[in-house]
Order: C-alpha cells, then sequence, then structure tokens
C-alpha cells in the first residue's frame, strides 16, 4: 500500500499542488508523426531519443473558473488538454515495475500555448504567459483504472472540437517516469504531463473552454482580452 506521508504539507484538494509542473513534448505518437520530416531536419536529424521536458511554472497556474488572459499582442491561443500526473512519493531511478507507487492520482491540465512552429525548444514567451496552465481537481489514483487510456474532449463554447485520448504515447506513464527519473528527481507535489495530443484547436477571448478526461474530471476556463492600463 503506496504511503503518503510525504504529502502530508501539501494540499491536493486543488490545484496549484506547491511543486513544479513540468511539460513534456512530442509524446503523442501522432503529433510525432505530423512532424514528418521536420525532426530528421538539422540540428538534430533524428526523432528525440529521451523526454523532451519544459516547465509551467507558478505565473501560469490557474484553476477550473479561472479566467485567461488572451495577450494582447496574440490573437488565438492552443488548447493543450491533456493529464498531469501527480506525484506522490520522491521518484528516482524508477523502474517500470514500481513506477505507478510513485504516484499520487491526477488532474485534467490545459497545456495553453501561443500557436508556434518550434517545436523542439519552444520559446517561454509561447508557453509561460501568465494563467497558462488551468488545473483541475486532485483525483486519486487508486480511482482511475487505467490512465493510459482515458478519452479526452475538448469543446468550446459548448461544442466538441476535439476528442482524443491518453493512449497512442511514445511513452506510457509509466516509461515516461523511468525515462524522465533516470536523470532527474520527481518530488511530492510535482506534477508530469503526459504531453499535449495532435491538432490542439484554438480559442479565441469570449470564449469558454471546457476540457473533460474520463474518470478524472472536467476543467473549465473562460478566455478574456487582456485589458492594457
Amino acid at each position: 500500500m503506496l504511503d503518503f506521508k510525504d504529502l502530508t504539507m501539501l494540499n491536493i484538494s486543488q490545484a496549484p499542488f506547491g511543486g513544479t509542473v513540468y511539460g513534456t513534448l512530442l509524446n503523442h505518437r501522432e503529433a510525432l508523426n505530423a512532424l514528418d520530416g521536420q525532426v530528421n531536419a538539422a540540428p538534430y536529424k533524428a526523432p528525440p531519443k529521451a523526454p523532451i521536458l519544459y516547465i509551467k511554472p507558478r505565473n501560469t497556474w490557474a484553476q477550473s473558473g479561472d479566467s485567461v488572459v488572451v495577450p494582447s499582442d496574440v490573437h488565438e491561443l492552443q488548447m493543450g488538454a491533456t493529464l498531469g500526473v501527480v506525484i506522490g512519493r520522491t521518484a528516482s531511478n524508477v523502474s517500470v515495475a514500481d513506477a505507478m507507487d510513485s504516484v499520487a492520482g491526477y488532474v485534467v491540465l490545459n497545456d495553453i500555448s501561443v500557436p508556434h512552429a518550434s517545436f523542439y525548444r519552444p520559446s517561454m514567451r509561447y508557453k509561460c504567459r501568465d494563467g497558462f496552465c488551468p488545473m483541475g481537481a486532485f483525483v486519486p489514483r487508486e480511482t482511475v483504472v487505467n490512465p493510459d487510456a482515458l478519452a479526452v474532449t475538448v469543446a468550446i463554447d459548448g461544442v466538441v472540437v476535439q476528442q482524443t485520448e491518453t493512449a497512442g504515447r511514445v511513452r506510457s506513464i509509466a516509461q515516461l517516469l523511468v525515462d524522465v527519473t533516470e536523470f532527474m528527481t520527481l518530488h511530492p507535489g510535482d506534477i508530469l504531463s503526459i504531453g499535449v495530443s495532435a491538432n490542439s484547436p484554438l480559442a479565441y477571448a469570449g470564449q469558454c473552454v471546457t476540457i473533460t478526461v474520463a474518470g478524472v474530471g472536467q476543467l473549465e476556463n473562460t478566455l478574456v482580452s487582456e485589458v492594457l492600463v
């Protein structure tokens, strides 16, 4: 039985959770395949062999129900519906067999971005604007039977615009944890995104975005225009 004593100092009933939120690039096989020959171009000349991570810092954190500001210098934002894996105990060099023992639970996560073309090293300016990482309520690991096979739906103003799933990943959740903790330690309260699916929908100021992950929950946020003063 997993001992969650490492989480006693954290409020995990709602986001944010107090740790570090990590995004994962190109972990959806369809998204990687859509790049076609681009991954073989200079300077990398091959698909990634290890997880590509980035951080969604504290200024990006938001909760369901919060408004998300569309910066005045952009017209639209990409809605990156995904699953966030909440770490429950210190994880370093975990094996596939015990990787899931380090998981406390899950959250619905919207990894919002300014549309951009640099798929390997996107600028923080695209990924890290204020409010660009809304997260839903925490759901314990035991309540989710198979996190690698969950339906994910994105609706804008009540109209479904994307239907995807947590399956089809280059790395399953367990394998992602193995590969990440091989070179860095994850701590209780950290959140590791499994990565955004291909064809992230676009949304504009004035629209309401609802993301549903079956068995985990729902996340709803309204986009608003930036007010310059």
